[in-house]
């Protein structure tokens, strides 16, 4: 029994504490991630943090969204612009037809203590003044970073049978669904070395959906890569679209992130913190009982 549990923590026998040992709630330590998950997952937050805001900077160029080969630019499905009013100018948020005042954040903010017309305020934005070329440099790099790393961890994870062993739910796991979204609401997490149900389908989709998304809607945006892979904008239905596509999965992305890490204050900020730094996560034992 010592053996088995020494596999699942990947710890000797000697740091695996037996039902005699351990009394039932004693925290052990198991290995949670492997190198490769630790090194490739802050290698994506790098990525994503500059990719973010070297992307709001490009999309501050022309602010706004549209849809189809053929765009008619007057009608965007969303825009963040400035206008003048008779009380002085103000922010305006445009989505789908429905208008919504955001002066001092989207549309118009203040840049250096003066009002300054622009999407995305310049805190958010790289660099934070209005420099579409710096900002595409910025964004083409840490997107090749966020590819190549990508690739490499997706390999991994299909040699190795991560992706199938801890990321694909079980049908156990999609029968506990239910479960795990009452726990959730209660703020009850249990802290075991595998995922729970709804990790693992966040997690699967952003690996196999979300991710591949954004960088192909990236791709069709890209006159050069057009020319290698033109089926692209055919696929997204113009170049306008895909970025249109591109913005809206980096708002999912965002989101995830959000949530991601509201998870992690919540459940556990150190705990998890070292799991994804040094691989160690502490857990309650489990202690079984038999029968004589």
């Amino acid at each position: 029994m010592q053996s088995e549990m020494a596999r699942n923590t990947d710890m000797p026998d000697e740091a695996v504490a037996s039902p005699q040992m351990s009394p039932a709630g004693k925290r052990v330590f198991v290995r949670r991630h492997t190198l490769l998950v630790r090194i490739t997952h802050w290698i994506n937050v790098v990525c994503i943090l500059f990719l973010l805001m070297s992307g709001l900077q490009i999309f501050n160029a022309t602010p706004g969204l549209y849809l189809g080969q053929k765009v008619d630019f007057a009608h965007p499905i969303m825009s963040l612009t400035a206008e003048n009013t008779p009380s002085g100018p103000v922010g305006v948020t445009q989505v789908l037809g429905a208008r919504f005042d955001t002066t001092g954040f989207l549309g118009l903010s203040s840049d250096g203590g003066q009002l300054s017309a622009r999407g995305f305020p310049s805190w958010l934005t790289l660099p934070s003044y209005q420099d579409l070329a710096t900002g595409r440099r910025w964004h083409f790099f840490f997107a090749w970073v966020f590819v190549i790393n990508g690739a490499v961890y997706l390999i991994a994870s299909l040699l190795n049978r991560h992706l199938w062993r801890d990321l694909v739910p079980s049908t156990r796991d999609i029968r506990g669904i239910g479960g795990s979204i009452a726990d959730h609401i209660r703020l009850r997490f249990d802290h075991g070395r595998d995922y729970n149900v709804l990790q693992k389908l966040a997690y699967l989709l952003i690996v196999v959906l979300v991710l591949p998304l954004i960088v192909l809607a990236g791709m069709t945006m890209a006159p050069g890569l057009d020319s290698a892979f033109p089926w692209l904008v055919d696929l997204f239905g113009g170049r306008q679209t895909a970025r249109t596509v591109h913005f809206i999965v980096a708002s999912i992305i965002v989101l995830f992130v959000f949530v991601h890490l509201v998870m992690v204050l919540i459940s556990g900020v150190w705990n998890n913190l070292r799991s994804m730094i040094t691989g160690r996560y502490a857990v309650q034992a489990r202690v079984e009982t038999h029968a004589d």
